[in-house]
């Protein structure tokens, strides 16, 4: 992993997943190095050049760990979630202090009225664990192939102690550049042209192409600690759900599949099957893949254990979930524990259509809906079973 530090800021070109660290000042604190590295100021998640009406370089930042607003950065398809700075009750949607989500406004009306020329360049950096680093994730541009004008910034309703508010969620795409110049990013932070901009960024303001960032993931066999909560505040979550379904291993069958419709919200179907002699309960289902006439449905078969986390889903489990998978068909594991070491290693190794939803995953699940509180979880349970 590449660090970058101290008098190196001031020289270096912004290299995609390169960790660019804080230093100590001569007073003993700690130095911001997104001041030297970009020229922006020292706080907040948004940061930029320019005025609020006219920026010439937006820096957003992110740790990746507020559960209230869980930003997302999928390096698969080079696609970045970010939630604006209306994050309190009592104020309105644009009037926030560094007026983060009147900025996101703008350069999305920019983009949607075909002016990218007056977008300006976003860089995305997300927080380290140690000290005041940052690693840069990508040069950004508003909206994704994947989604319409009308969906890729939205406001969204939130309700904190009783009191109802909006904020954005923003979805950006990475732009497919290893290395942003310098020289370019000060240029245009001053407001000057520059004939060093990345290709990409060049392609996406002369005709809104965008040529995002793809990095396919390589298999990767996650452990026990990595399939369970991160800590106690995420542990409370999915503990609601094993309590209420220990007893009830048939029960737990609609949550499962309330949570797969969570994970694959173009599920058009979900049905329910009868008991097994094994004390399973199986789903059969049908996901819809394209738009309009020109969609089709493909089926996938539901397995759900509500298991402790000492209680992982192992070999037979997997292998009576795949046993029932045909021809052009997949599969869905929803487990409230952790799949064995062995069971992943087969099912990654041999490439079964296995989607493996573990506990970390409901919690990921659960938080994107805005469900925080084990109390949140114990009422959207209720709804789930209340007609069962």
């Amino acid at each position: 992993m590449k660090i970058i530090s101290g008098d190196q800021l001031k020289q270096v070109d912004l290299v995609v997943d390169a960790v660019y660290a804080g230093f100590k000042t001569e007073r003993g604190g700690m130095a911001d190095p997104l001041v030297p590295l970009v020229g922006v100021s020292r706080q907040g998640g948004f940061r930029y050049r320019g005025s609020k009406d006219r920026p010439t370089l937006l820096v957003l930042t992110s740790n990746l760990g507020e559960p209230e607003w869980p930003d997302q950065l999928d390096e698969t398809t080079g696609t970045f979630v970010y939630y604006g700075d209306n994050r309190q009750p009592g104020r309105l949607l644009h009037d926030t202090p560094r007026f983060g989500n009147l900025l996101l406004r703008q350069i999305f009306d920019w983009a949607h009225l075909g002016q990218r020329h007056l977008v300006p360049p976003i860089l995305v950096f997300t927080t380290e664990a140690t000290g005041r680093s940052f690693r840069f994730r990508g040069l950004a541009v508003p909206g994704s192939p994947a989604l319409a004008s009308t969906e890729d910034l939205v406001a969204l309703w939130k309700t904190t102690a009783g009191q109802r508010f909006q904020n954005y969620k923003a979805t950006f795409t990475l732009l497919d550049e290893a290395v942003v110049p310098r020289t370019w990013v000060h240029a245009v932070g001053q407001g000057h042209f520059s004939e060093l901009a990345p290709s990409a960024w060049t392609a996406w303001v002369e005709s809104g192409g965008i040529h995002p960032l793809i990095a396919p993931r390589s298999q990767v066999i996650r452990s026990k600690a990595e399939q369970l909560p991160r800590g106690a505040d995420d542990e409370s979550l999915i503990d609601v759900i094993r309590q209420r379904f220990k007893d009830n291993p048939y029960g737990f069958e609609a949550c499962a599949g309330a949570l797969t419709r969570l994970l694959l919200p173009d599920v058009s179907r979900l049905d329910l099957t009868r008991p097994w002699r094994d004390g399973g309960r199986d789903g059969i289902g049908r996901l819809r893949l394209g738009k309009g006439p020109a969609a089709i449905e493909v089926d996938f078969a539901l397995e759900a254990k509500c298991y402790g986390p000492n209680n992982s889903v192992g070999v037979r489990e997997l292998s009576r979930l795949i046993s029932r998978i045909k021809h052009r068909e997949f599969g869905v594991l929803v487990t409230t524990s952790h799949v064995d070491k062995q069971a992943y290693q087969e099912v990654t190794d041999d490439g079964h259509p296995v989607i493996l939803t573990t506990a970390r995953d409901i919690v990921g699940l659960l938080r994107s809906a805005g469900l925080q509180t084990p109390e949140q979880v114990g009422a959207w349970l209720d709804g789930i079973t209340s007609g069962s």
